[in-house]
């Protein structure tokens, strides 16, 4: 029986610096100044879990769905799909009038080739490729998908606004292989890449593509709905610290601080022409990644002894300073105050830290002061943050630790290294995440138990994998929820990573500006007041 599922759009001298006409003083009425989190180290969202690629692909491409405010995904690219064969086919039809930014028309074999490249560092699409018997493209707008069971949250896994995010991309640059970048930023979204302004570290720099389609329906939320582009540029502009931040916007030198860092808040909230919101109810969560396959950390009872010294409070205020009513301690492996989140196991995380305890724990397991490398990005204030804290509490446990400081861009590639600390390789690091990458298993990298196909750190669990396996395919939210309190209790005991705790971050642009979104950091929609 054919089920009809059509799914329809249902100072001074921080602010000569910032001045330089080399980056910024270009800027007209219909110029936004933006600044970054972070450097645009890469460019490619197929390529690399930073979210400020993230950020920058969804100004470039588009996907074939949108979460919306209630993390439903919703038709973006495709007007809608039917279901057919209890479920084991799907086909998505292309709206019409879809271009790429070379003025070609995109066709499903695009979408075919995208879906493909995506899917091959993707948990998510990996999971849904799994269930693929076929992905094809029978004619220019339909997209076909048989599977060999049904999959339930097709739509959702194309729908993910984290990295790696599912960009749509021409059939010519979706052929590069996953492990190499993709040579040119050619996708269909609002905004056009503009290669030829890039100066890297420095300005990234964004034009209106006025040819693009927004969709003609549906409230605009998150990544979902109408995306109109209302300024004709937007600027990328990395700042070298926060002082220098903080001045240029005051200064209406920018228009818009992408993480005002906390301890500037109390100025921004005093000046009359600035606006600080929270954008993003998820916040940011945080972790201390090991490398599970070199010494001393491919041995569980080191993973284990260090939970009696993480105190995920010092690693908080670190960041946030007086705002405490900004963070939330103990985090788990899943967002708070979402439907996957639990308190299983996280009594490990309360009480006195013990630090004596550790060592004589560390002692135990065999730790006899091997040299630890923990790769800190000095570039990005709240890492740096966290890298600071870590190092000082790993020494407090007796750990021999080198801390390597370096820029966001050079421990990206670092981390990618399987070697040996004498080899160039790592121990540990410190990174964030947005709250959405942690709200269910399918969208949580980190978590993926997949060893050296998986994430840096290269953790290897064929319980875990078979848990979230098991997730996927469940057949209700109730399930899914006591799936993924199970998931937790094993990590407490495999330690992929451990959680450093959630905080929020404030976003702040001056007034001149509206229609800044909920949710992460998107551009369409937002205006001149």
């Amino acid at each position: 029986m054919r089920r009809r599922a059509f799914v329809a759009s249902m100072g001074a001298a921080a602010a000569a610096v910032i001045a330089r006409p080399a980056l910024v003083r270009s800027a007209s009425a219909t110029t936004l100044r933006f600044i970054p989190q972070v450097d645009l180290a890469f460019l490619d969202p197929h390529w690399t879990t930073a979210n400020v690629t993230r950020n920058h692909g969804f100004m470039v491409f588009d996907t074939l769905y949108g979460i919306d405010g209630n993390f439903v995904a919703r038709p973006q690219m495709v007007e809608g799909h039917l279901t057919d064969n209890d479920g084991r086919l799907w086909e998505l039809t292309l709206r019409d009038g879809l271009l790429w930014h070379d003025g070609e028309t995109v066709l499903a074999r695009d979408c075919v080739a995208s879906i493909r490249r995506w899917s091959r560092n993707d948990a998510f699409g990996s999971a849904l490729m799994q269930a693929t018997d076929e992905l094809s493209a029978p004619s220019d707008r339909i997209i076909r998908f048989r599977l060999k069971r049904p999959f339930p949250l097709l739509p959702d896994a194309l729908a993910k606004g984290t990295p790696y995010m599912p960009a749509m991309m021409p059939e010519r640059l979706a052929r590069t292989p996953v492990g190499q970048q993709v040579s040119e930023m050619v996708g269909s979204g609002p905004f056009q890449f503009r290669a030829d302004e890039r100066l890297q570290g420095a300005r990234n720099v964004y034009a209106r593509f006025e040819r693009y389609q927004p969709r003609a329906d549906g409230p605009s939320e998150w990544v979902a709905g109408p995306k109109r582009a209302h300024y004709d540029r937007v600027v990328w502009t990395t700042t070298p610290d926060t002082a220098t931040a903080a001045a240029a916007l005051q200064n209406n030198e920018q228009d818009w601080w992408e993480q005002a860092a906390h301890d500037f808040l109390p100025l921004l909230r005093a000046n009359g022409d600035i606006r600080v919101t929270v954008p993003d109810p998820t916040g940011a969560t945080t972790m201390l990644r090991p490398n599970h396959l070199q010494p001393p950390f491919n041995n569980p009872a080191i993973w284990r002894a260090l939970w009696r010294a993480i105190n995920q409070s010092d690693f908080m205020t670190t960041i946030v300073g007086d705002n405490a009513d900004l963070t939330y301690t103990p985090l788990g492996f899943f967002c708070p105050k979402t439907a996957m989140a639990s308190d299983a196991g996280l009594d490990v995380l309360r009480g006195p830290r013990d630090y004596d305890a550790v060592k004589r724990d560390l002692q135990a397991a065999g730790y006899a002061g091997e040299r630890v490398v923990l790769l800190v990005p000095t570039d990005y204030i709240t890492l740096k943050a966290l890298g600071d804290v870590a190092a000082d509490m790993l020494k407090r446990c007796g750990f021999t630790v080198d801390y390597i400081a370096t820029d966001w861009g050079t421990m990206l590639q670092r981390r990618n290294k399987q070697t040996s600390v004498d080899q160039g390789g790592w121990s540990l690091f410190v990174s964030s995440w947005t709250g959405l990458d942690w709200m269910n298993p399918a969208t949580d990298i980190a978590l993926r138990g997949n060893g050296t196909a998986g994430y840096a750190g290269w953790y290897g669990s064929d319980a875990m994998e078979a848990l979230r396996s098991d997730w996927i395919y469940a057949a209700n939210a109730q399930d899914r929820a006591g799936i993924a309190r199970s998931m937790q209790l094993k990590a407490i005991d495999d330690v992929p990573f451990w959680p450093l705790g959630q905080y929020l971050q404030p976003t702040a642009h001056r007034k001149s500006i509206t229609g800044v979104s909920s949710g992460f950091t998107t551009f369409w929609n937002v205006r001149p007041a």
